[in-house]
């Protein structure tokens, strides 16, 4: 027989609402943008990264005298190699000209010869000495000095990269501190709107970028400015017009850095926040994977992952398309410099106005500054990534931190006496959940809450466990407005079990100490014995020792929920929290599971809340929950005799097979679906 689906039941407005808040929370999945943050340029969010490294600023000062002193350095060495190219032509002229004549008869007689040009020369070649060839004494020396130079440069610079990378790492470092510590003050709304992937994606995958692009590119920055710098004053030393030549591609790189940066940064933006986009459907998909199986949903979750996939190949191919046109151009305008001056070079030489030496320094110097500046062009893209990565991290950091309960109450361990008084609560202002619900708990009730999906049971343990804060009224917790008291005060007083077992990689005993980390191991034996944990801990081959993996695959879902139960009862909670805690096991393990929580209720004030009535017969309240608001209160009994709305859940519960025989029969005679054909 053909399986019949049933009619979905209208939900109201209420119900719709907080059944999308809960199943974003739970999947983190969907379209959902990112939360709003407070929207940052590339030069605000820039500084704002530059101003992370104030703690620093004595080493950054470090950075830049070591940068200082090797770019010196290096800068040095073109001049010192002009001068040996200086010494071997000034030896070979020197051989063609007669011996014992001074330097200055020589000028002299070329003039008279009508050769000014080579008189000019000749007249600029320091301690000239006819008839004589090269000097290689002179010659080893500049050598020498040249390779010594090259060498303490070196250092200099490997040392300046050593600190600078120490300081980007520290910087990092405090950064993902900052980060974490923002994960544990923001609210439980934040969480409810954000996909869990792209928070992640923030948290790792921007993280890591910041951390590379700033390690990469500050020291090449710092490096390529002062080569800039230093290179520009030995050109003008060497001659002002070659200078100004060179000096063309600076106007140029700035019109190429101005078109190009634009763009490239909205696009790096966009490549991060499509990687974050990503990364929650691979979360999803990998969380959910048995579920994609069971419903043949893979090559939909392909398709959806092909689609992204693509989108983050479009932003990135586009970010470093753009980007990547900074080196070639900004090559482009060096050579076009370094044939500028070389051309005017060679026209100065034989003009006589300059030495041959100082034009190949000065060819070098215009090499190593286009070259320079086409890197620090080229560095900016990278930064340009990087602060599209900061700018996502800052937006975290920014949003609205829960409110502060500094100053609040720490009160002393009560009986667990619990007041609702005229609460008022709504996820958003235009859709009111809770409105004016007043209750009272003695210590040591069981209060159970029922009612159907979206009414509000699990916002009113929240409420209480303040995840959220109330729109009006109060609640109190043995006399003391919750309000007032601080939220881990507050919540050390209340221990909680969820329908999803949540269980991390470590030992089991390690999982039930969790709640009380000081726990002695007599205080852990005895949770685990009065919870049942300690009679399938003996059937495993280490005990208590026996570790988790990952999902916690190696333990049944009974077993998970009691060790849960068991880390709950070692907190010894005065207000417990029992949420769809069986509803995911079978009738057998239930059973024990009932025990093990009757055991872990007995004298404290507990809240149950459960979609399966059977599980709360013996509750001493029970509450029914409809729309956000307690239509019905009592126990098990007279609310059944009452016959109003728990009676209503009740009976559905028990007549939900025979309504969908009787429904499969209707459709059957109507024609809608087939009879089953019987051999």
């Amino acid at each position: 027989m053909a399986r019949v689906q049933k009619p979905k039941p209208e939900l109201t407005e209420e119900e719709r609402l907080e059944e999308e808040l809960a199943e974003a929370a739970r999947l983190g999945a969907g379209d959902w943008e990112p939360p709003p943050g407070k929207a940052k340029s590339f030069w605000s969010s820039g500084r704002r990264l530059i101003g992370l490294m104030h703690p620093y600023r004595w080493w950054l000062a470090l950075v830049f005298t070591l940068g200082a002193i090797g770019v010196v350095l290096v800068v040095l060495g073109p001049k010192l190699l002009g001068e040996a190219t200086n010494v071997i032509v000034q030896g070979f002229i020197q051989q063609q000209l007669p011996e014992g004549a001074t330097q200055a008869q020589i000028v002299d007689g070329l003039r008279q010869q009508g050769q000014g040009d080579f008189a000019n020369m000749i007249e600029r070649m320091p301690a000239l000495q006819p008839g004589q060839g090269i000097d290689f004494e002179t010659l080893g020396g500049i050598l020498l000095l040249v390779l010594g130079v090259y060498l303490v440069g070196a250092l200099f610079q490997w040392l300046q990269g050593f600190v600078i990378n120490r300081v980007v790492q520290r910087t990092v470092q405090g950064l993902r501190r900052d980060v974490e510590d923002k994960i544990h003050r923001l609210p439980l709304s934040y969480y409810d709107r954000t996909q869990r992937g792209d928070l992640l994606s923030r948290v790792t995958n921007d993280l890591d970028n910041v951390s590379q692009s700033v390690s990469q590119t500050m020291s090449q920055i710092v490096i390529g400015l002062l080569t800039v710098i230093g290179v520009l004053v030995m050109m003008l030393s060497i001659n002002v017009w070659l200078a100004l030549i060179a000096l063309i591609a600076v106007p140029l790189t700035g019109i190429i850095l101005g078109v190009v940066m634009g763009p490239a940064q909205g696009l790096f933006k966009e490549q991060w926040k499509r990687t974050g986009k990503l990364n929650a459907i691979v979360e999803e998909a990998f969380t959910g994977h048995a579920l994609v199986k069971v419903f043949g949903r893979e090559e939909a979750v392909r398709a959806r992952f092909a689609e992204e996939n693509d989108g983050v190949f479009q932003a990135s191919f586009k970010a470093q398309f753009i980007s990547g046109l900074v080196f070639p151009l900004m090559t482009f305008v060096g050579n076009i410099g370094y044939v500028l001056v070389a051309v005017a070079g060679g026209l100065f030489v034989a003009a006589g106005q300059i030495l041959v030496g100082d034009v190949q320094a000065f060819i070098q110097y215009s090499q190593q500054f286009s070259q320079n500046l086409g890197q620090i062009g080229q560095t900016i893209t990278m930064v340009q990534s990087g602060v599209a990565s900061a700018e996502r991290v800052f937006e975290l950091l920014d949003a609205d931190d829960e409110a502060s309960d500094a100053g609040g109450v720490v009160p002393e361990e009560g009986s667990g006496r619990v007041t609702f008084e005229h609460v008022r609560f709504s996820y958003s202002p235009e859709k009111p959940l809770i409105e004016d619900l007043s209750l009272e708990v003695e210590p040591g009730q069981t209060v159970a809450i029922v009612g159907p999906t979206g009414a509000g049971k699990t916002t009113l343990v929240n409420l209480l466990m303040r995840f959220y804060e109330l729109d009006g009224g109060r609640i109190t917790l043995d006399g003391v407005d919750t309000a007032t008291i601080t939220r881990d005060a507050l919540r050390a007083q209340t221990g909680m079990v969820l329908q999803d077992t949540w269980l991390f990689g470590g030992t089991i005993r390690e999982n039930i100490a969790y709640a009380r980390p000081d726990a002695t191991e007599e205080e852990i034996r005895a949770a685990a014995e009065a919870t049942y944990v300690d009679r399938f801990v003996h059937a495993l081959p280490d005990g208590y020792e026996t570790v988790i993996d990952e999902e916690a695959s190696n333990l049944s879902a009974g077993e998970k929920q009691l060790v849960t139960i068991a880390r709950a009862f070692l907190a010894q909670p005065s207000v417990l929290i029992l949420d769809e805690a069986t509803s995911s096991v079978d009738t057998r393990t239930e059973l024990l599971l009932q025990h093990a929580m009757a055991a872990l209720r007995t004298d404290r004030t507990s809240f149950v809340i459960a979609h399966r009535l059977s599980t709360i017969r013996d509750a001493d309240l029970i509450l029914v929950m409809e729309a956000g608001r307690i239509v019905e209160q009592g126990d098990h009994d007279s609310l059944v005799a009452a016959e109003g709305a728990y009676w209503r859940l009740l009976h559905a519960q028990f007549e939900q097979a025979a309504t969908d025989l009787d429904l499969e029969e209707e459709l059957a005679e109507t024609g809608a679906i087939p009879t089953q054909q019987t051999t």
